[in-house]
């Protein structure tokens, strides 16, 4: 087992989560990545795209007075009107008509687009300036019949400086508040949605877990169940019906059989009592009685075993302990031994089938007689919670504990030949009813327990 992976490493939730965070951060890397290369290795394509965007957005506001002549720009950009006076070094802008003359400038003046080609073609061009490289982009102008041609140019260095110092800057901002969002906000919401989503395997789960021999007729059910599990609960169904089909033939087959044996051992029986006494009669008689006690717990392992066999009702666990009591008192006396019933004084409510309760106690009484030694005291105690029988016996080794609820087992000390299933029909019983039975070693002694779980208390309360 040193090579299995620890629960949590296969966890779903774990993984869908594992792979939403690394799709986060390769999706934040290539982001990032594709930024910077753009900004850095294609700078001068971004660049022009820019300028010829920013030359597009000045012609649309480009302003004439009554006969049609460019006088300026709209209010919107006054906020800006600064900048070509204070950079005029840097940036410029000019107005020129269909023959190529200049009809409206920035404060750079001509001095600024001397090198630059007077052919009016739509697009960019670049040209040198005081010793720096200058881009620039024209763009045509309609307006009362005429096309003039607006130009508009920025250094390269200007607009380096913008993406270096603004555009940077600003786009890793931007890309770590994406960043956080992405990983909180979206994961919190992936990380709700699979508790969500999960839910209903984690339903299913405790369901599975709660199915026991005594309620295998029970299913999962589908509903709300992922369309990608549905297959899986529907097999582990069927899987369950196949087993409840083979658990119920083998309880038919063990009642039909002790039913069916128990004519012929009483015809036996008969006719052995009829027969001339003897030590073989004697013999004969007592394999039969052990024989019919066999066929009868039997019986009661295939009934006890069958949780629609039992009818719930509250019952007075003290009042049947001394009816059990008094039933055996008979057996108590051969052996020598004193049965300590419970005082009647306050009835203690549990929810249980009458008739199988009886026979749960008496089988564990009985079994405490049966290994009690002579002049020894079996102690009963009941409260709310639980049900203890308690003997002075020799008790039995610790590693022979788990093996009491089997069947056919039996102890080493028992005054009688008994056939090992009265231990396996108590436990039968408890389970039914939903309680613990379990058994101790007193020092000396055993002590059997027999615990009501919580849902079963809130019940009955």
């Amino acid at each position: 087992m040193r090579f299995v992976k620890p629960a949590w490493l296969n966890s779903l939730s774990l993984k869908v989560l594992f792979a939403y965070l690394v799709g986060v951060v390769l999706s934040i890397g290539l982001i990032a990545l594709v930024s910077v290369t753009v900004l850095t290795v294609r700078s001068d394509f971004v660049s022009a795209t820019d300028l010829a965007g920013r030359t597009q957005e000045l012609a649309a506001v480009l302003q004439f007075d009554d006969s049609g002549m460019p006088v300026g720009f709209d209010s919107s950009e006054d906020d800006v009107a600064w900048m070509y006076e204070s950079l005029k070094q840097e940036t410029a802008y000019r107005v020129l008509d269909a023959s190529g003359r200049v009809v409206l400038s920035s404060a750079a003046g001509e001095a600024f687009w001397q090198g630059a080609s007077r052919q009016l073609r739509h697009g960019g061009f670049a040209f040198e300036y005081g010793g720096s490289s200058m881009h620039g982009a024209t763009a045509p102008v309609e307006h009362g019949g005429r096309t003039w041609y607006f130009q508009f140019a920025a250094s390269k260095r200007l607009t380096d400086l913008m993406y270096q110092q603004f555009a940077l800057p600003f786009m890793g901002a931007g890309i770590t508040v994406f960043s956080i969002v992405l990983l909180f906000v979206f994961g919190g919401c992936a990380y709700v949605t699979l508790g969500y989503t999960l839910r209903p395997l984690r339903d299913v789960s405790a369901s599975a877990a709660a199915i026991s021999p005594s309620s295998i007729h029970a299913r999962l059910q589908l509903r709300g169940v992922p369309s990608e599990v549905a297959p899986l609960v529907e097999s582990f169904n069927r899987t369950l019906e196949r087993l409840e089909h083979g658990f119920r033939v083998q309880q038919e087959f063990l009642a039909t059989a002790a039913h069916e044996l128990k004519t012929p051992l009483a015809l036996i029986r008969a006719q052995i009592e009829l027969s001339d006494a003897g030590a073989d009669r004697d013999a004969l008689l007592k394999d039969v009685e052990h024989m019919t006690r066999q066929v009868q717990q039997l019986l009661l392992l295939a009934e006890a075993s069958e949780v629609q066999n039992y009818a719930f009702a509250p019952v007075d666990v003290r009042d049947v302990t001394n009816e059990v009591v008094a039933y055996l008192e008979r057996m108590a006396q051969a052996a020598g031994v004193h049965v300590s019933a419970p005082d009647r004084s306050e009835a203690v409510q549990w929810l249980a089938d009458r008739g199988p309760l009886f026979t749960l106690l008496k089988n564990l009484i009985e079994n405490a007689i049966q290994h009690a030694p002579r002049g020894s005291e079996i102690k009963v105690e009941i409260s709310d919670e639980s049900l203890t029988v308690r003997d002075w016996g020799p008790g039995a080794e610790p590693e022979q504990l788990s093996k009491m609820f089997a069947r056919f087992w039996r102890g080493e000390h028992r005054r009688d030949d008994g056939a090992g299933l009265g231990l396996a029909i108590c436990q039968e019983i408890a389970r039914a009813h939903g309680w613990t039975l379990s058994a101790h070693r007193a020092e000396p002694g055993l002590r059997f327990l027999l615990s009501r779980s919580n849902a079963e208390q809130a019940f009955s309360s």
